[in-house]
């Protein structure tokens, strides 16, 4: 049976994967070359932070001492995360839009585009290493942590098996042996043809790039 095809218009594009995986660059491409929007869940965060008193440093701020604070803080009231993920379904709702977040691909049933992407623990403390100037091993402990309480999070909040199930994305892409640049590009050619083409994909039809 033949699929009806049409541009599509306002829509939103979803980007996940564990950290340090090449999230925040492949979104900001993204948003430049598709005229969207680029909301991240963890600046939310992070603007949450600030309004209760915390002092806001650099991309590290997550690892830092306030950072940690906020995160023991967060692990006790489950509000902060539903707050912005009420915050990211709205705009995911309105369209024109590319959000990186953790749970949301699992959250917002059927809007947007979803990518997940994908690499090693020890890929990712790489990156993390060469980022923000760290040994290896400090970084490679940091992104085990990271990962653990990730999951553990959104498994208690939403039953998400986060990082396992992946039937929530239209693609997964491994970035293991990409450059950052190449992640965006992968994501971009990605967007594009979505962009132009409307197809329901059917569930659980996850396509690796």
């Amino acid at each position: 049976m033949s699929q009806r095809k049409s541009a599509r218009k306002n829509f939103s594009v979803i980007i996940s994967g564990m950290s340090s995986v090449g999230k925040t660059t492949a979104a900001d491409a993204v948003a430049e070359m598709y005229h969207l929007k680029h909301i991240a869940g963890g600046d939310m965060l992070k603007q949450m932070a600030y309004d209760r008193g915390y002092k806001l440093s650099g991309s590290d701020w997550w690892d830092t001492a306030e950072g940690m604070k906020f995160l023991s803080e967060r692990k006790t009231d489950p509000e902060f995360d539903r707050e912005v993920d009420r915050r990211l379904a709205k705009a995911i709702q309105k369209g024109k839009v590319v959000v990186t977040s953790y749970p949301m691909p699992w959250l917002a049933k059927d809007d947007g585009l979803k990518l997940w992407f994908h690499a090693s623990q020890r890929k990712r403390a790489e990156r993390l290493a060469g980022r923000d100037k760290i040994i290896a091993s400090r970084a490679l402990s940091i992104i085990k942590k990271r990962d653990l309480q990730n999951k553990r999070i959104y498994k208690k909040l939403y039953g998400i098996r986060f990082g396992d199930d992946l039937t929530p994305f239209n693609y997964v892409i491994d970035t293991n042996k990409l450059s950052a640049l190449e992640v965006a590009d992968a994501a971009c050619k990605i967007v594009g043809e979505y962009a132009r083409f409307s197809v329901r994909r059917p569930e659980g039809d996850t396509k690796r790039a």
